[in-house]
């Protein structure tokens, strides 16, 4: 079963010089790779696809934070998240009663996952950690700028769930008499 993607389909070539992650990584030999793994390979793909048809084109090592910015930009155009602006009567409602003119963006969720997955598929194709784009600053605050309008904007928390601890089990009544 096919993992739903947030990119739009990108031709691809078969002489790209772009670097493209195999659909190895870390599952076991002979099998097949995980969901998780799968997804991984095609969002690179279409990262380093972007990347090509980029104008000017840009090759990895010249690819930035300021880069990874403008197509996490790129991709709102097919987001699914209605994202009510300030001006809009459903300002902070989580389920408005009607329809509005408000943007289509990705979600949150999506961007942060989608952005783990990139960074950690940069590595895997032999960039440095310390040289990651998808680990700038600049990255790292536009995903939390994004998280709180979008918090504000539909009225949904995305504070961190708290950890439930197990509750301990009531004492049970002892079987038989007490002497």
């Amino acid at each position: 079963m096919n993992s739903p993607s947030i990119f739009p389909e990108i031709e691809t070539s078969s002489n790209s010089d772009t670097t493209t992650l195999q659909a190895a990584g870390s599952s076991s030999s002979g099998s097949a790779p995980s969901r998780y793994e799968n997804q991984k390979r095609r969002d690179w793909n279409t990262f380093c696809q972007y990347l090509k048809n980029h104008r000017p084109p840009l090759s990895l090592s010249r690819c930035s934070g300021a880069h990874v910015l403008e197509f996490l930009r790129y991709l709102d155009q097919f987001g699914k998240t209605k994202v009510h602006t300030p001006i809009c009567p459903f300002f902070g409602l989580p389920n408005p009663p009607s329809p509005c003119p408000c943007p289509l963006r990705q979600a949150w969720g999506s961007l942060d996952a989608l952005v783990g997955r990139l960074r950690a598929a940069f590595e895997e194709n032999g960039g440095k950690p310390d040289t990651n784009p998808f680990g700038a600053r600049a990255v790292r605050l536009y995903l939390r700028e994004v998280r709180d309008l979008q918090s504000k904007a539909r009225g949904v928390s995305y504070e961190k769930k708290k950890r439930k601890r197990p509750q301990p089990s009531p004492p049970q009544p002892a079987v038989g008499g007490g002497g």
